[in-house]
C-alpha cells in the first residue's frame, strides 16, 4: 500500500512495549518503521541504510545512544534525529544537541507529542513533501511536482492541496475544506 507520505524511521528503542506502540501509531500515518532494541544492531542498519527519521534512546545494550547519534552525523547520514529518554540530568540533553540531534523528548511522553515533532521536522526538512514515489508538493510555494516536472493547478487546487499535505494522517472535514478554500463563496 502506497500511504501520502512514505518516510522511513529507525526506531531504536528497549521498551518492547513502547516499542510496539510508537511503531503502530507510526504505521498507522504511512512511515516505514524499523526497529531495534541494541546499539550495536543499530550500528549496522545506520552504516548499510539511510532512514529519514532516527528515534533513539540514550540508554540502549551495548553502544548508547548518544555514541548512535555521534556514529549518524560521522557518516554525514540527512535524516532527522529525535532522541527518546528517560535520562533527566542536563549532561545527556546538552551532549545530545552538541553531537547533532534535531530534538530531544523526555519519557514518559504523550505519542501526539512525539507526532507533532515529527511532522514538524518534516516541514522543516524540506518544503517539498512527497505524496508518492512520482509526486511532491512544495508547501512553500504552493507546487505540485510530477517526476519534478511542475503541475500546473488552479489556485483552488493549490489551496485544496496545502490543506491535506498539512494535515497528512488526519481527516478535514468538509466545513474545513471549504472554509479554507472557497471562504465563504457558496459551493
Amino acid at each position: 500500500k502506497k500511504g501520502l507520505l512514505m518516510y522511513s524511521v529507525l526506531l531504536v528503542e528497549d521498551d518492547i512495549q513502547l516499542t510496539k506502540i510508537v511503531k503502530r501509531i507510526l504505521e498507522g500515518k504511512d512511515f516505514i518503521v524499523q526497529t531495534v532494541a541494541d546499539g550495536k544492531e543499530a550500528l549496522d542498519l545506520i552504516k548499510n541504510k539511510d532512514f529519514d527519521f532516527y528515534l533513539i534512546d540514550i540508554n540502549i545494550p551495548s553502544v548508547n545512544g548518544l555514541e548512535l547519534v555521534k556514529y549518524i552525523k560521522e557518516l554525514k547520514k540527512r535524516g532527522k534525529i529525535i532522541m527518546l529518554t528517560a535520562a533527566s540530568e542536563d549532561y545527556y540533553f546538552k551532549t545530545a544537541y552538541d553531537y547533532g540531534c534535531d530534538d530531544y523528548i523526555k519519557k514518559p511522553f504523550e505519542l501526539k507529542e512525539l507526532e507533532l515533532r515529527i511532522k514538524r521536522l518534516v516541514f522543516k526538512k524540506t518544503n517539498k513533501i512527497k505524496i508518492t514515489d512520482d509526486y511532491e508538493f512544495d508547501v512553500k510555494n504552493l507546487k505540485l511536482f510530477y517526476k519534478n516536472e511542475e503541475v500546473e493547478l488552479t489556485p483552488n487546487e493549490k489551496y485544496f492541496l496545502e490543506i491535506l499535505v498539512k494535515n497528512i494522517g488526519q481527516v478535514v472535514d468538509m466545513e474545513t475544506l471549504k472554509d479554507y478554500i472557497w471562504e465563504e463563496k457558496t459551493v
